[in-house]
């Protein structure tokens, strides 16, 4: 092993001990290890100024910033509120609230990105929480997990599932039926059915029958709810346009968020810079642009890579244990790194080890692939951008999150979808070939 690579793995799991000893300082935290992994590998000429520049995720950034201002906007118009009392007017119990509410999340997410469905969704989630006189914390992680869920679901679910429809040539409805099998979208199904049973037992001290009175809540203006309507309608759209922009989602949302700040400006003659402040949160927005470029050092200097290879070595011989090892490998790398870049890296892996193997094993093998990769960042707080949003969302809100809050929700529910997952991958794509 090379001494930048030491030197960027030291690096890289020290961050990861400090932020979950320290939250309160992971900005500071992830900008100290960005500086020194930046330094590292361009002295060792492994990444340049370019790399760096490039390292962020614009689009996620755009996209955030954008949704932000109008999830601020659609909250102060009060529809939120409205939308929460006539939910709760329906639901029997609190548990069942909070069980619909992530059971949304989940649909949303398999055609909208995960971020933007846990931004929509938490305004909801905050105002139910405080009709119901509960502490929002485990509610926002559920729904941000919940979202994360079913990433991977559809083609346009999540950005790893667009590399892996253009590796395996696969159309939006093979997601759906393949070969005449049930493809990925019933895997994570099955996946999701099995956490509701982890979820009504997290939240079973909710299970209280709701002594409801709907309130006369007066909607100030349906201009912030239309305008997220639209930013949902063309994020979809979008999905479907082929070699468009890698950027184009992010300007979509910007769009429409500069929209409705003008729109708010000049209607309720606000100041914008005041409504900048308080919509956005830059601090998340820090941290995940800062991960962007810890991630890409790693990547630079072929840890990513190194992790791969290991993996086709070590079950190369036997289809199960390759298959296993790639899930459950895939789950644990995940947590920690985001899987875009590992997800790019094992797509040719596995390419490579199917000359060998045969290619009538490579649908298990990318699926079991997909699979561990998106579930995989629901076990910590940062392994997702979803995650890290939502944490970012109770912090603003004055709730102090601890990492052990997310852990008691975060691992039995991977570990439930992971399993729910695998075992139905498996027992579909490995028969007869």
């Amino acid at each position: 092993m090379t001494p930048e690579k030491i030197c960027v793995l030291v690096f890289f799991v020290l961050t990861y001990i400090l932020i979950i000893a320290l939250p309160k300082y992971k900005v500071w935290t992830t900008l100290g290890t960005a500086v020194a992994i930046t330094i590292t590998t361009m002295v060792s000429g492994k990444m340049n100024f370019m790399d760096l520049l490039t390292a962020i995720d614009y689009n996620v950034i755009l996209m955030l910033v954008g949704i932000m201002f109008t999830v601020y906007f659609f909250a102060e118009s009060q529809m939120p509120n409205k939308l929460a009392d006539k939910m709760m007017t329906k639901m029997p119990n609190s548990l069942m609230a909070i069980i619909t509410l992530c059971i949304i999340s989940g649909v949303i997410s398999a055609f909208l990105d995960n971020v933007a469905t846990v931004l929509m969704l938490a305004p909801i989630a905050l105002v139910i929480c405080k009709k119901l006189e509960i502490s929002p914390i485990p509610v926002i992680i559920s729904v941000a997990v919940s979202s994360n869920l079913q990433g991977a679901a559809t083609l346009v679910g999540d950005t790893t599932s667009v590399m892996l429809g253009a590796q395996a040539n696969m159309s939006f409805f093979d997601f759906f039926f393949m070969d005449g099998k049930f493809s990925i979208f019933w895997a994570v199904e099955i996946g999701m059915l099995l956490t509701i049973p982890v979820l009504i037992i997290l939240f079973r001290k909710y299970n209280k029958k709701l002594d409801y009175q709907s309130e006369d809540i007066k909607v100030k203006t349906i201009v912030p709810s239309i305008l997220l309507i639209v930013n949902l309608a063309l994020l979809v759209v979008s999905s479907f346009i082929e070699k468009k922009p890698a950027i184009t989602n992010g300007i979509i949302c910007m769009v429409i968020g500069i929209i409705a700040l003008i729109f708010d400006s000049a209607r309720y003659k606000t100041n914008a810079f005041t409504s900048t402040k308080k919509a956005v949160d830059f601090e998340s927005i820090a941290f995940l642009a800062l991960l962007f470029i810890i991630i890409q050092g790693v990547d630079k200097v072929g840890i990513i890579k190194d992790i791969s290879n290991f993996f086709a070595t070590l079950g190369s011989k036997n289809l199960f244990l390759l298959y296993t090892i790639i899930v459950f490998g895939s789950v644990i790398i995940s947590a920690f790194i985001d899987n875009i870049p590992y997800v790019a890296t094992m797509l040719p892996v596995i390419a490579g080890l199917l000359e060998t193997l045969g290619p009538q094993y490579g649908t298990v093998l990318y699926f079991g692939l997909l699979c561990g990769a998106t579930l995989g960042g629901n076990l910590t707080p940062f392994g997702a951008s979803a995650n890290i949003v939502g944490m970012g969302i109770l912090k603003k809100e004055g709730h102090a999150v601890k990492v052990s809050d997310f852990f008691k929700i975060g691992i039995p529910f991977t570990l439930m979808a992971v399993l729910g997952g695998y075992a139905f991958i498996w027992l579909v794509w490995s028969m007869g070939v």
